[in-house]
This record gives structure tokens, sequence and C-alpha cells, in this order.
């Protein structure tokens, strides 16, 4: 199996477990609040991250390096978690996931600029066609204008493609894409245990089976583990290749949405998921010059 192929292989898995996001954060934040969802979700990670490193014994980042763990961890633990967990208050799941979609554009973007790849003018056709489908779609949702939600949500979706744009960065200097997030969770632990000890739930009880249940796949699955396919894909496939996976999240999202938050799908948001699928594939047979290091 060729390492473009292994990337893209890691990098759908990871977009499987990030899918759910929506949808289980869309459960968490009906009975906690969104501050404590994304700072609860990046301490529970954070510590296991934490005690994973010291049981393997893995050394700890170079000086030089540290800036850069501690600006993954302001996009990937700060901006993406708690911009959706604030969209999640005003929109629904499915139309959230949609959103997202523009997600790997942005991420092609970036990591032209800082990245040093460099996609052709067919591979940027199809990412374009793609965002112009998002972007489509959440005009006709929304009645020619964008909501509070969406601004949320096309924030998430810039602060998320530079934590990956970087984070690949990071994996490509030597690191295996697990000990990137790790370390970012654990740089993070100063700012999100006091931040979650102080915005917990008074009485922990009295929050519904299900809330805990989508705070628990969000501290552990899409904070965490997601990130180890992921970051480990984007490494071997090339980021802008692998980014474009990502547009198949809108559709297993809706699947994720109609199944736990019983929100009805319209036709137009699987017409536009086919829509972006069919894009997701042009844009992988499209040429992206990477450079070497």
């Amino acid at each position: 199996m060729s390492r473009e192929t292994s990337g893209l292989l890691l990098g759908f898995v990871g977009v499987c477990i990030f899918a759910g996001t929506l949808p289980f954060t869309h459960l968490a934040v009906e009975f906690l609040s969104p501050l404590f969802v994304t700072a609860g979700r990046a301490a529970v990670a954070g510590l296991l991250a934490g005690t994973t490193l010291l049981l393997l014994r893995k050394p700890w980042p170079e000086r030089r390096q540290v800036g850069t763990l501690a600006l993954v961890a302001l996009c990937l633990v700060g901006g993406f978690p708690g911009f959706t967990a604030l969209a999640m208050q005003s929109v629904p799941a499915s139309h959230g996931g949609v959103v997202l979609g523009i997600l790997p554009l942005a991420t092609s973007a970036i990591s032209a600029l800082i990245a040093g790849e460099r996609p052709s003018p067919a591979f940027w056709a199809a990412a374009v066609a793609g965002a112009a489908l998002v972007v489509g779609f959440t005009l006709y949702e929304g009645g020619g204008s964008l909501g509070r939600g969406d601004l949320y949500l096309l924030a998430a979706a810039l602060t998320s493609a530079l934590g990956y744009v970087l984070s690949g960065k990071l994996v490509r200097s030597g690191y295996a894409g697990w000990e990137v997030i790790s370390w970012v969770l654990v740089v993070a632990l100063p700012a999100t245990i006091p931040l979650a000890l102080w915005t917990m739930p008074a009485t922990p009880a009295a929050v519904p089976a299900w809330s805990w249940i989508g705070f628990a796949y969000v501290a552990l699955m899409s904070q965490y583990l997601g990130f180890f396919a992921w970051n480990a894909g984007l490494a071997l496939g090339g980021i802008a290749h692998v980014s474009q996976v990502q547009l198949l999240q809108t559709f297993i999202t809706l699947i994720f949405a109609a199944l736990l938050n019983r929100e009805p799908i319209e036709p137009t948001a699987w017409l536009v998921a086919t829509g972006v699928f069919v894009l997701v594939l042009m844009a992988q047979r499209a040429k992206v010059v990477r450079r070497k290091g």
C-alpha cells in the first residue's frame, strides 16, 4: 500500500470519528454549559494524554516546538470545540455538519500558505466548487443570510484548519500523530483543568445521562483518539489531499444527526452531501506538489 493510500485510509478513520463531534456536542450542551464542555473535554483528554506519555516515557518536546504546540492548542483545544459548542446551541447538528464542509478548503488554503504545498488548478477548482456548494446550502437554509450559529461554525472551520496544518507539520518533523495531540493537550492543561472545575455543574447527578455520554464522546474520541489516525494520515498522504477526505464528514454527520438527535434530514442536504462526495473524488485525482522536509 502506498503512503498516499495509507494516509487517505487513516484520514478517513479520523473523519468517521470527527463526524460524531457535532451530534454528540449537541447532546452535551443541552444540559451542560458550552464553556464546561470545551474546557472539560480538553481536561479529561489531557489527563489521559499525560498518563500515556508518562507510561511510555516519552521525552519532553524541544523548547522551539512549545510555541507551535501552544498555537495548536489554541486552535484545536480552545477554538474549534468552543465555537462548535456555541453553535450547537442555536443550529441543528445536521446543518452544522454541512456548513463545516468548508473545512477542507480552508485547510488546503492554509497548507498552501504555510506548509509548502502547491495544489494544481484542477485541485483548487474541485475544492472551491465543494465550498461553494456548502455556502449555497447555508444561505438557502438561512433565507439568504448567515445566522450567529453559522458564523460560529465558520470560525470553528478556520481555527481547526490552522490547527490541522500545524499538527501535520509537527508530525512531519518526527513526532507520531498521537504524540502531537498528546503534547498539545498536556500543554493546555494549566488552563483547561481550572476552567473545567470552575464551570462544572453544581449537581452533576442532575445532568441527564445522554448529556454525559455526549461529553464523554467529545472528550475521548473527538478531542483525543480521532487525532491518532488523522495526524498520521496528514503526514503520510499530504495535508491538501487528505484534508479533502473531510468533505465526506458532512455525509457521515448527517447520518449521526438522524440517528442520535432525531433530526429530519431534508433531501437538499443529502443532495449537497452527494455533490460534495463527487467533488472530493475529483480533488483526490488532482496533482499536489509537496515540499520535502
